[in-house]
């Protein structure tokens, strides 16, 4: 199984966001402010981080299965930090993955994080944009298989809720190809309204509420922009930016960087999202030439990816 162009497409999409905002950060010695505005892009290379490594995994994962079996994809999330450990996981994610790797349980490790709690960053999110796209004819199916694969290291009902909630947000993308795009706030809330009562669910309705002029800064500090690492402070601020340029993926990233916050994230989540939709034709060819290579363990297709957006 090869899976589908949208779905080849949103894993393109979101390693050109990672690596293009986690060349933004910069040094405290670098006007950034001044490089933003003037939309100067940052020397290569742009290297991916974590964020990619487990899209990786986890879309490796749905070639072979197409579906998600969480103990699998747990352990295939530990042998791949174990390939290359040093891409940038969160501290929790370090401990989890190595205690996967010698045969601990998957459940009682990652239910057991935060005094029994779980986990509720936004790891879980920032990985499963192609999933929802590859799911794209039924949001219904994306939202279940995007809990199955956040709870492979997320116990935390916000992590697996940021994760429903990007995964739908690309399915509803990718079911758009063609079509006009809704209004930001429309499409925010049919988003919102596959999430049960919940912090992320809550962002939502925040981030759709913000009037149309609402600057990308006022809208970081309403909603946060990944500061925390929690899927609440992160998910909902991604998804105004998606929704508001769901016709134009450097421009969402643009937008999306100017937030600051957690970058690297955000701009995966954002750029998954948007290439779902219209793929990645629209990236500068120097943006393609800095960036980091998908490896071919991904089981991702450039000439698949790029079917999406033609005609």
């Amino acid at each position: 199984m090869s899976g589908p162009p949208h779905a080849h497409a949103g894993l393109d999409g979101l390693v050109t966001g990672d690596a293009f905002g986690d060349a933004w950060f910069t040094r405290s010695d670098e006007p950034a402010e001044e490089l933003w505005a003037a939309r100067e892009p940052r020397p290569a290379p742009w290297l991916w981080t974590d964020d990619s490594a487990m899209a990786f995994v986890l879309f490796a994962h749905l070639t072979a299965n197409g579906e998600v079996r969480p103990g699998d994809l747990a352990s295939e999330f530990a042998a791949e930090y174990g390939r290359d450990p040093g891409r940038k996981y969160g501290p929790s994610m370090h401990g989890v993955l190595r205690r996967v790797a010698e045969g601990e349980d998957w459940r009682a490790v990652t239910t057991g994080q935060f005094g029994g709690q779980g986990s509720h960053g936004n790891g879980a999110a920032m990985r499963v944009a192609p999933l929802g796209a590859w799911f794209r004819d039924d949001p219904g199916t994306a939202r279940e298989q995007a809990r199955l694969s956040a709870l492979a290291t997320h116990a935390h009902p916000e992590a697996v809720a940021g994760a429903v909630a990007v995964a739908v947000a690309a399915a509803l993308a990718a079911g758009l190809e063609g079509q006009d795009v809704p209004p930001r706030a429309a499409f925010l809330r049919e988003v919102a309204g596959h999430l049960t009562d919940c912090d992320v669910r809550s962002g939502l309705l925040v981030a759709a509420g913000l009037p149309g002029h609402t600057s990308v800064r006022h809208a970081a500090s309403v909603l946060g922009s990944g500061r925390l690492i929690s899927a609440p402070d992160t998910v909902p601020f991604a998804l105004w930016c998606a929704a508001g340029h769901l016709d134009d993926l450097p421009e969402a990233l643009w937008e999306t960087v100017g937030g600051w916050g957690d970058r690297d994230t955000t701009c995966a989540i954002v750029g998954g999202v948007v290439a779902a939709r219209i793929g990645t034709a629209g990236v500068p060819a120097a943006w393609r030439a800095a960036r980091e290579d998908i490896p071919a363990r991904s089981g991702w297709d450039p000439l698949v990816a790029a079917e999406v957006g033609v005609g």
